[in-house]
Parts: structure tokens; sequence; C-alpha cells
């Protein structure tokens, strides 16, 4: 999950990720991908560049049912 605002100015962001991955799967490069999307900060664009998508690991483990331990 994407975060909304850059965690250091506070600038959002969110709305971009989007059209940012679908480029950058397209083969553009990421770097010209952020200037285009007018994202000019350092500290958004290592928001965008450092970003991994951890919630589609995350659900192929199951929970533990209530009262189980481990």
């Amino acid at each position: 999950m994407f975060p909304v605002r850059c965690f250091t100015c506070g600038a959002p962001i969110g709305q971009h990720w989007e059209e940012f991955v679908r480029r950058v799967s397209m083969g553009e490069k990421p770097g010209k991908v952020l200037d285009d999307l007018g994202i000019k900060r350092y500290c958004c664009r290592r928001m965008f560049i450092s970003h991994l998508e951890l919630i589609d690991k995350l659900l192929l483990f199951s929970p533990a049912a209530p009262g189980e331990e481990g």
C-alpha cells in the first residue's frame, strides 16, 4: 500500500502511484516518469523508487485461528 503523502515533506503523492507503476512496467525509465509526473523533490522521489509492494506476499500467510499460538 503506497503512502498518500511523503513521509518527509508531507506532499500528496499517492495519486501518482498507479500511473508510475503502469509506465515503468511498460519500460520507461523511473526518473523520466517522475519528471513527467512533476515529482521533483528528492524525498518524494525516494518514496516511489524505494517502495516495495508487500501486501501480495503477506496475503499468502493465513492468520492463526483464535486460541492457536504460533
